[in-house]
């Protein structure tokens, strides 16, 4: 499938997601990190207003936000972070209506992209899909294997129908997972090695035995797979467990060229609390030099995604 020549982003999109093994690394690799210092949030929730009509939260939604955050919220508080570039990743409560994604996008004035949310079982979904893909500048398609009631149809013709859809699009795949489902996706993961693989939240180590998240290590040895360094938590914070261990394994096994970082904005965010999180999140990784921190903060995202200063 070829982008539509209207779209600005198609061809930049696909010639940085539809990597094969080699290029992905080349691509992030360390050498190129002074080409850029760019700031950039690979993962940011945008809600409206509770009583905003024109987007409703989904009656099937997992949740309702309490708090609204909206996309002018967002960017002035990237602002005044010094945040350059944002990932916007369409939430749950809004289930695969990405209306608000849309909205939001277009409020960005080019610092924004995104990644949407479709459902494998829908029959439509694939059609959906490849059609907002061809107005709005994504990114990623995300996949939840998170609460056991929201299961994705593993094993499929209908998963690998949407991955396949996503790859068609040129769109990279962002997995978000408990460990303990990791195993499932492996295959997929294989057949369409020239789809990137983005895998959320360090692979959520805090939700599952170490044994379980080797999986998520071992996953180093597939070249189109990227860590996603976000949902940082402290020892004394829930689930109570210490990432360190986690960050070190993923750091030491994926290298900075292919990990990047997500933030936790949301509505209670000022730029002031929002520049600390920042900061606090480069902290953790001192073990690791000043040309992977800056990787790992903006470049590698910088690289794969076409975002341009």
């Amino acid at each position: 499938m070829n982008p539509p020549a209207h779209h600005p982003t198609a061809i930049t999109r696909r010639q940085a997601l539809a990597l094969t093994a080699t290029t992905l690394l080349g691509v992030c690799s360390t050498s190129q990190a002074k080409n850029t210092s760019m700031i950039i949030d690979t993962h940011v929730h945008c809600f409206a207003a509770p009583d905003d009509k024109r987007f409703p939260a989904h009656p099937r939604g997992p949740y309702r936000p309490t708090t609204h955050a909206t996309p002018e919220h967002l960017l002035a508080c990237m602002d005044g972070a010094g945040v350059d570039r944002a990932i916007i990743v369409h939430p749950e409560p809004y289930q695969d209506d990405n209306r608000y994604l849309e909205h939001s996008l277009a409020l960005g004035t080019g610092r924004f992209k995104g990644t949407c949310l479709f459902f494998a079982e829908d029959p439509a979904a694939p059609t959906a899909l490849t059609a907002l893909a061809k107005r709005a500048p994504l990114i990623a398609a995300r996949i939840h294997a998170y609460a056991p009631e929201r299961l994705p149809p593993f094993g499929s013709p209908a998963l690998r129908t949407l991955w396949r859809a996503a790859a068609d699009a040129g769109l990279a795949i962002q997995l978000h997972f408990e460990p303990r489902y990791a195993p499932h996706f492996t295959p997929l993961i294989d057949e369409f090695r020239g789809t990137t693989v983005i895998i959320d939240h360090l692979g959520r180590p805090s939700q599952g035995t170490p044994q379980e998240h080797e999986v998520v290590v071992r996953w180093a040895d597939k070249p189109n797979t990227i860590v996603k360094f976000s949902a940082l938590s402290e020892p004394n914070q829930y689930p109570h467990r210490d990432q360190g261990p986690a960050i070190r394994a993923l750091t030491s096994a994926y290298g900075a060229g292919r990990m990047m970082w997500g933030g936790s904005f949301n509505g209670n965010s000022t730029a002031t609390t929002y520049r600390a999180e920042r900061e606090h999140a480069r902290e953790r990784l001192s073990h690791l030099s000043a040309d992977d921190q800056t990787l790992i903060m903006g470049g590698t995202a910088a690289k794969l995604f076409g975002f341009t200063a």
